[in-house]
């Protein structure tokens, strides 16, 4: 099986790993095709099934999945839990412990300390973007700002995600930065919020944002293009640290 999947280009510590999948290379038909990993848009349940089996192959654990509701609640990864807690974000400090969100136009946002001891990726659509998602998860991540860096996942791109007045609102400290006025409505650059936001709490280490969902349907799902969709997967986790290899050793 051929998988397009993308690897995170950042200068992160060598035992953090990120995976963000594609549509292809999967078993759902129609307009979930191919590799759609998310279970509550319409798709079969047992082709979502087979495209996870698929996923868990090159993971060190099967991945915690989150039920995302575009809020701000942060939860932290609970070895052996194998059921959906409800958040937008998840954080972890152990190898092997594999942190997930699911995509198809919002922004996956993965965090690593520059130690690579603690992970995080955050689900941040414009209502958890303006709300505080990465800001929550910055905190539960407990490490100074500075010794964070973050990757900008595949999302809706800055000439495709147009808004009206009522999101630009949500966001009155990144305005104008963030928006360019389209006639009455704007395009929102959900990358440029992102870095806004990150810069504020004292992250700056920021990379990634080159992709856009919506203009790209051979790679891409987009609830925004489509409507009925799939689901994208970003993943990160740690594999085991330097330190305790040589420990085991």
């Amino acid at each position: 099986m051929r998988y397009d999947w993308i690897q995170a280009d950042w200068p992160a510590p060598p035992n953090v790993r990120v995976v963000s999948t594609t549509r292809t290379g999967g078993v759902s038909h129609g307009p979930w095709s191919s590799f759609n990993l998310g279970l509550h848009g319409g798709d079969d349940p047992s082709h979502v099934e087979q495209n996870r089996a698929s996923l868990s192959t090159v993971l060190p654990a099967p991945a915690h999945w989150l039920r995302q509701v575009h809020g701000t609640s942060v939860q932290r990864h609970v070895a052996g839990f194998t059921g959906e807690m409800e958040g937008d974000a998840l954080v972890s400090f152990e190898p092997r412990q594999v942190c997930a969100v699911l995509t198809a136009d919002c922004l996956p946002v993965l965090f690593c300390n520059r130690q690579g001891d603690r992970v995080g990726i955050a689900h941040a659509g414009w209502r958890g973007l303006a709300n505080g998602i990465l800001e929550a998860t910055v905190r539960a991540l407990d490490e100074a700002p500075t010794q964070l860096m973050a990757w900008l996942g595949p999302a809706i791109g800055p000439q495709a995600y147009e808004v009206g007045a009522d999101v630009v609102e949500a966001f009155p400290r990144e305005f104008p930065a963030g928006f360019t006025a389209r006639g009455e409505r704007f395009l929102m650059d959900i990358y440029a919020l992102a870095k806004l936001k990150l810069a504020a709490v004292g992250v700056h280490a920021v990379y990634g944002g080159a992709y856009c969902t919506l203009s790209d349907p051979e790679r891409f799902f987009s609830y925004r293009r489509d409507g009925v969709t799939g689901r994208m997967a970003s993943l990160i986790w740690l594999d085991q640290h330097e330190s305790e290899i040589k420990k085991s050793a």
